[in-house]
């Protein structure tokens, strides 16, 4: 028993040993391991594949609404606003009377207009239905006249050269001719001024006319009291309050009117080339961004902001949604071209993308750098025409490898 005692110490001293060597040659072991990896094998790295879909290139921007025009309205003559029988917010009919002015004075103008015009009526169908027939029956009876007075006259000079009757009667004979020949003309000049083509019908066809311009004027005076919506719209600015004195020129309200709504759009320059009119796009109000409505390309300024760099665009939204108003704020993605089956590689993968564009391709475990021809760019992804297939794997989201490195392969979700 004591001599098992005495070699327990020894026993011990052996069996950590042992652990020892095993420990160092787990550790050696693990090593070994990763010097193969990170030596033979290569470091991990973020890898994307290359795919084939359908692929949609979009360019993005931000603008506001706006209707294609808004009408400023005033009043057209100085007075005292009565009545305002519509809020700022509020939708109007077209004709929809929007605001009243105190219009005593241009009724009483109105009414002494109308009488005038009412007058000259008058004047005018007298000399029609009673001026024109006296005339034509004194110039009948003045022709009557003439010719007895003619007839005295013949008679006399046969009697005075007879000798049955003295100088003075035939002086007499003559007097009554002439007088009677006088009154003739006379009448005759009377009626052929009061016939249509006469001084005195023109007078009073002048003066029919004054007075119905004068009610004319008096009418639309009248009418001016009356402010009312020109088209069917929305009330954005209301801008007067009974009582107020109002003067022409003075923006009283402002009407956005109903049609097809706009979005207004700045866009960068370098886009212009991809704009077409007629290309869709997929919009969203920033304060309904879970929104999303159509909108289509209607305009593209020909002039360019050497400013900003930017092209005014305007897209047109045939169906809005009823919770769009004038001037929110839209974000918009703006269809500029479609490829069906379009080989696309990351755009996180590309190199030199705007000169001569090349990728970190994965072949066989190792590293090798192709070039690319590029077609369609895209946010996430672009078209590659030459250089890569589907289903190739090429480097993402990390510092350039050396050409013909070994690598380890880690892919990440495909993002398009």
């Amino acid at each position: 028993m004591k001599s098992i005692m005495t070699l327990l110490p020894n026993i011990r001293q052996a069996l950590q040993k042992r652990s020892l060597q095993i420990g160092i040659a787990v550790g050696l072991f693990a090593v070994s391991a990763l010097v193969y990896q990170f030596v033979w094998q290569g470091p991990e790295v973020v890898v994307a594949e290359v795919v084939q879909k359908d692929f949609v290139q979009t360019v993005v921007a931000s603008g506001h609404v706006e209707n294609p025009h808004r009408i400023d309205l005033g009043a057209q003559v100085t007075g005292t606003v009565a009545h305002v029988p519509v809020q700022e917010g509020q939708s109007v009919k077209a004709g929809q009377v929007l605001i009243q002015l105190e219009s005593s004075e241009m009724l009483a103008a109105l009414q002494q207009a109308k009488a005038a015009l009412q007058q000259a009526e008058a004047k005018l169908r007298q000399l029609r239905e009673v001026q024109v027939p006296v005339a034509t029956h004194a110039l009948t009876q003045a022709l009557v006249n003439h010719a007895t007075s003619k007839n005295a006259l013949l008679r006399a000079q046969e009697l005075f050269s007879k000798g049955f009757v003295g100088q003075a009667a035939l002086d007499e004979a003559k007097r009554a001719e002439l007088v009677s020949q006088s009154q003739v003309l006379s009448l005759q000049e009377q009626l052929a001024s009061l016939k249509p083509s006469g001084s005195d019908f023109f007078a009073a066809q002048a003066n029919l006319a004054q007075a119905q311009a004068g009610a004319a004027l008096a009418t639309s005076r009248l009418r001016y009291a009356r402010i009312i919506a020109p088209v069917e719209g929305t009330l954005i600015l209301r801008n007067v309050e009974s009582g107020d004195v109002v003067q022409p020129g003075k923006v009283l309200m402002v009407l956005s009117p109903i049609g097809a709504t706009q979005l207004v759009v700045q866009i960068d320059e370098k886009h212009l080339r991809q704009l077409k009119l007629g290309q869709s796009a997929r919009a969203s109000a920033d304060a309904f961004s879970a929104e999303q409505f159509s909108a289509s390309l209607s305009f593209i300024n020909p002039g360019v902001d050497a400013q900003r760099g930017s092209v005014t665009i305007k897209l047109t939204v045939q169906d809005p949604p009823t919770y769009l108003q004038q001037d929110m704020t839209v974000s918009l993605n703006i269809e500029v071209a479609n490829r069906p089956h379009a080989v696309l590689v990351s755009t996180e993968a590309i190199h030199d993308i705007d000169k001569a564009p090349w990728v970190q391709k994965v072949v066989k475990g190792r590293v090798v750098n192709q070039a690319i021809q590029l077609g369609l760019r895209g946010t996430t992804h672009c078209e590659v025409l030459a250089g890569l297939s589907p289903g190739d794997l090429t480097l993402r989201d990390g510092p350039l490898v050396k050409e013909n490195s070994r690598i380890r392969v880690k892919r990440l979700a495909d993002k398009s």
